[in-house]
């Protein structure tokens, strides 16, 4: 999306969290697991006797248990079919205390812990320790967006410095590692700085490998290989038809990867998402297309592992979507279920928190899938205990920013990301006009990838007004933030801003409005036919309630029903004053919209005429109009009220 404005400022996309908590279980009614009950421990010279009570009425059923003891243990996977719920704990040479914890797994998840008593050092000396047990420990985030700098929900480049050099120093065999998306949408502070602060920062943190995100083909194939050559970490991706024009410099991107540490070869493959191809200008991928084939994942799993990788992991910029009917869904999950060899799969691209691990069995060894929020609001610890020949067990810690804010911010990073704040509000923090409430964004789905929000109508009619044109349309991935953006803060501590206890009026900034819509398009207008509507209506339906291709509209209305089928959706177009728009070349309309969609982006190929459009000015610049002339004249912008411009059953 897609082009660069000189004094751009973008913001993280943020969505929340999808939680699903235990309930009670039918067999039309499922959940994630209960934590198991009663976990007891105790020690022998083989180790620690770890029993538990399983939980009862589990929909889906329980594929496997987790036993684990803390971080540096050996985590191990035990069946669920054991006629008893217990097992044989190893100890770590080297372990000076162990506390048990059992989770239960199945397909919507890992349950919470059930806990035994912390067994210290005075007890495990009669312990035979282990010292043919090799525990790695994987830290992985996703979606960074270029968030270095800390907020009350994510967790910022100087704190995440210190956590993963603490997690490095407790095991030695630590891998940190991103599955893309580390920046593009990315907030004022990296973005107006061409992403530069972002790579420094996860040099900073010490990045091992990271595969590539949508958003990292959001500029030119010019600026990717700039990052990448600027990256300390190394780049994977197998799924790209060819791999040249991201080569031209010393840091060369491969299919596999194999990083040594702490006396383990860890093997990484990477998968970018197909989905790229409709959500970038074309001319960012310079001819490479993005198969979603794992084949090409598996081979790469089979390379890694003859060149002597003792561990596999795919790093796969695709997302967990839901849990329905028994079933966990989404591209990461469907892509998962066809990668074989690789002992943890991390997906990304849906912002949202999932993991469970497939059963055990002899036939089918066990495979961790795992991904977090994005915005660094978490990140994965993934512990993997391996025996000389095969993994043994491996636990899933989801390390909260809340967990860690009380850790001592790095130094370096801190420095870093305070240079670059200074700089970014010195040009930022110019109030631009006042607006009465929130316009929100975000949520489950998304109110701007599902329906009519508020910021879609008030920038929509703000597009069609400043072009004199008939209808206008947005689509609505192209906001970014919630307004005044909830990522950006104004180091003017004069400004009136969202807090507890504020009702507003709220002040607004340039920074505000360049984290709402960071992408530099440009406003377009073109003749439409009715038949040209429908079928830009349709495809912005088509992925509903999840695509950021969903229509925000002014000068019109319309209906669509999400069962049916896709580009079968919308039941009725009409002008505002009622009158129906029909689906053939009768009537004409002028329109307006952005560059990006007139070039086909988020799936408008052929629908708004790009030989004739004529493109205009930067449509951030109507905001920043639109506010100003209310400013100007004594008035606070008003929120927009919904009028039902969008509809559904």
């Amino acid at each position: 999306m897609k082009k660069k404005i000189s004094f751009i400022g973008v913001f993280a996309l943020f969505a929340a969290t999808l939680a699903i908590t235990p309930a009670a279980n039918s067999a039309e009614q499922y959940s994630i697991p209960a934590a198991p009950k009663n976990v007891t421990a105790s020690v022998s010279s083989a180790g620690i006797m770890v029993k538990w009570v399983a939980p009862s009425n589990v929909q889906p059923e329980v594929t496997t248990y987790v036993v684990s003891g803390g971080q540096g243990s050996c985590p191990i996977y035990v069946s669920p079919t054991k006629a008893h719920m217990q097992t044989i704990l190893p100890v770590v040479d080297g372990q000076t205390s162990v506390t048990p914890t059992v989770v239960a797994v199945n397909a919507y998840g890992i349950s919470a812990p059930g806990t035994a008593k912390t067994i210290g050092a005075a007890a495990l000396s009669i312990v035979n320790k282990r010292s043919d047990l090799r525990v790695i420990q994987l830290d992985q985030l996703s979606d960074f967006h270029g968030a270095i700098e800390g907020t009350s929900t994510n967790a910022g480049a100087a704190i995440l410095t210190t956590a993963f050099a603490k997690d490095r120093a407790a095991v030695p065999a630590t891998f940190t590692l991103s599955a893309g998306d580390n920046f593009g949408a990315s907030p004022a502070i990296s973005s107006e700085f061409e992403e530069i602060p972002t790579v420094e920062a996860m040099n900073l943190m010490k990045f091992d490998v990271s595969t590539f995100g949508n958003h990292e083909h959001d500029r030119d194939m010019a600026h990717i290989v700039k990052m990448i050559n600027l990256s300390t970490n190394k780049w994977v991706v197998s799924n790209y038809s060819s791999l040249a024009p991201l080569n031209t410099g010393a840091n060369k991107v491969t299919d596999y990867v194999i990083v040594e540490r702490g006396g383990v070869k860890l093997g990484v493959v990477g998968m970018n998402t197909p989905e790229t191809v409709d959500v970038v200008l074309p001319s960012n991928l310079s001819g490479i297309t993005i198969s979603p084939d794992t084949a090409y994942i598996n081979k790469a799993i089979a390379k890694a592992k003859a060149a002597g990788a003792d561990l596999v992991v795919v790093l796969n910029h695709q997302g967990w979507a839901e849990n329905k009917g028994g079933v966990a869904s989404g591209t990461l999950n469907t892509s998962a279920a066809g990668i074989k060899g690789a002992a943890v799969v991390f997906g990304g691209h849906s912002h949202l928190q999932y993991s469970t691990i497939s059963a055990n069995n002899r036939w089918a060894p066990a495979q961790v899938v795992a991904q977090v929020p994005n915005s660094g609001v978490s990140y994965n610890q993934v512990s993997v205990c391996m025996n000389s020949s095969k993994v043994l067990g491996a636990h899933v810690n989801v390390v909260t920013a809340a967990s860690i804010s009380k850790l001592t911010p790095d130094a370096t990073a801190a420095a870093l990301v305070k240079k670059y704040k200074d700089q970014v509000s010195a040009k930022l923090d110019v109030k631009i006009g006042q607006v009465s409430g929130i316009f929100p964004r975000g949520g489950t789905p998304a109110v701007e990838r599902s329906g009519e929000t508020e910021m879609g109508n008030y920038m929509a009619d703000l597009v069609r007004a400043s072009t004199k044109t008939q209808l206008a349309i947005i689509n609505g991935g192209g906001i970014r933030d919630t307004f005044p953006a909830k990522t950006y803060t104004p180091a003017d501590k004069t400004l009136v801003r969202p807090a507890t206890g504020v009702t507003g009026p709220y002040d607004v900034t340039l920074g505000d409005a360049l984290t709402v819509f960071p992408f530099g398009n440009y406003v377009a207008t073109t003749k439409m036919t009715g038949s040209d509507i429908w079928k830009a209506i349709e495809n912005g339906v088509s992925q509903y309630p999840s695509a950021g291709r969903f229509p925000q509209i002014s000068g019109f209305k319309f209906a669509f029903d999400p069962s049916k089928a896709a580009f079968s959706r919308v039941t009725s177009i009409k002008t505002a004053d009622g009158k129906d728009i029909p689906n053939d070349g009768s009537v004409e309309f002028t329109v307006s919209t952005v560059d990006f969609m007139v070039s086909g982006g988020d799936g408008y190929v052929d629908v708004f005429h790009p030989t004739t459009a004529k493109i205009g000015g930067l449509l951030v610049d109507i905001l920043v109009a639109g506010l100003k002339a209310d400013l100007a004249a004594g008035k606070v912008t008003q929120l927009p009220k919904l009028e039902g411009r969008i509809t559904k059953p």
